[in-house]
């Protein structure tokens, strides 16, 4: 890993990890419809999915992302 100061992360912040948590509940639940048959709640799902990157842009833009003023990034050992 570089210890560059510009260096952007892996991720490793609440928008990041707020966009993946809510893109795999999405593909985990709409899997679940799928196997039940229930179409509805499937497009539900893609909806949600396409629903977590926004999300996580907007955190992003909130100060929320790697380089963001609300963002602390912890020390790895």
């Amino acid at each position: 890993m570089s210890n560059n100061a510009s260096d952007p992360g892996e991720g490793h912040s609440p928008a990041a990890w707020t966009a993946v948590v809510i893109m795999l509940v999405a593909i985990t639940t709409g899997t679940l419809f799928f196997a039940l048959d229930m179409p509805v709640l499937v497009w539900a799902s893609v909806v949600v999915l396409v629903l977590g990157p926004v999300v996580g842009y907007i955190m992003a833009k909130a100060g929320w992302g790697v380089n963001g003023p609300k963002y602390t990034p912890k020390a790895h050992h």
